[in-house]
């Protein structure tokens, strides 16, 4: 087994996987700096630090990893637009140096944590990893700089290294000890949740897309799917592979009006809504082929979205949801 070290490992995606690495027999230490993370969701061992701070990086890095997956990020499409620099200083500057000390200590394997964010509003859905880069939030453009770094790091730095482009990261660990936990809460499953369990309306953005129903439609995939989707990734490059980028979906869509019924039908409560404007830049319809990660990696999403939005009801309603 490995050793790894897992950067954001205390935040909603980078927990999950850090367990199911533990559950799978790797020795992890997570390094997160708790700005977005929870300390309680780390059951292993925590260091908290910046990714800016390059002593502290070394400091951990010194003690010798066989691979980095990386989480750690600032992820809101509409707090990048009001903060573009510090989402670069985060994103970007953190990364680099991430990769800096990565290469002092001769650490050559990294799985990066990616988003389909950074195919903008794309030509084609479903959405395949041909399609050109075209990102229209500094969020996304953050994360495709980043590709862009990796791709060139790869044989410069002798690197492997996989990008694994998530669509819409959702649901809670099966057993309700983990979930999304995010404050403010921007994600549509967990705020319509809290609107089905409050009474409170939560807003509905726009009701005139080109979709079905009027309203946007969006991948929804699993949280444990998504940490089986690294782990793959991290042994095929252990392995001696060379790495690769991956869409991460469902190649299944389900409209804001879809994921309340679902919501009401699974929760027995009413998801009261008010109607408000379409949001400036929001595509349609954002759906994965995630054809390729079935062919390179045998995996496939395994939970629809019943069970992403059971499992994430589940821990709502936990002891733990909010405490973190």
């Amino acid at each position: 087994m490995a050793k790894l070290l897992i950067t954001g490992g205390a935040g909603y995606v980078g927990a999950v996987c850090a367990r199911a690495a533990r559950q799978a027999g790797h020795d992890v230490v997570v390094f997160d700096s708790l700005a977005g993370g929870h300390r309680e969701a780390v059951s292993g061992e925590l260091v908290v630090g910046d990714l800016r701070d390059r002593p502290a990086l070394d400091a951990v890095l010194a003690r010798g990893f066989d691979a980095v997956l990386h989480f750690a990020a600032r992820m809101s499409v509409g707090e990048s637009n009001e903060d573009p620099v510090g989402y670069f200083d985060v994103n970007v500057g953190g990364t680099l140096t991430l990769l800096e000390v990565m290469r002092a200590h001769g650490c050559k394997v990294l799985v990066f944590s990616s988003t389909c964010a950074i195919y903008g509003r794309p030509a084609r859905v479903p959405l395949d990893e041909d399609l050109p880069h075209a990102p229209i939030s500094p969020y996304g453009e953050t994360k495709a700089v980043v590709e862009r770094i990796l791709a060139l790091a790869r044989p410069a730095n002798d690197m492997r290294v996989t990008c694994l482009r998530y669509f819409n990261a959702a649901g809670a660990a099966s057993d309700g000890s983990l979930g999304e936990s995010h404050f403010p809460e921007t994600h549509l499953i967990p705020l319509a949740l809290e609107a089905a369990a409050t009474g409170r309306p939560m807003t509905v953005f726009g009701t005139e897309h080109p979709t079905p129903d009027g309203t946007c439609v969006r991948d929804y995939v699993h949280v444990e799917d998504l940490a089986d989707a690294h782990l793959r990734a991290l042994d095929r490059m252990l392995a001696g592979h060379p790495g690769g980028a991956w869409n991460l979906g469902t190649a299944h869509g389900a409209s804001v009006f879809e994921v309340m019924d679902t919501i009401e039908r699974v929760t027995g409560h009413r998801v009261a809504r008010t109607l408000g404007p379409a949001r400036d830049g929001d595509p349609p319809m954002l759906v994965a082929n995630a054809s390729r990660a079935y062919a390179d990696l045998g995996w496939r999403a395994t939970r629809n979205l019943e069970t992403v939005i059971r499992d994430a009801w589940g821990w709502y309603q936990s002891p733990r949801y909010g405490k973190r």
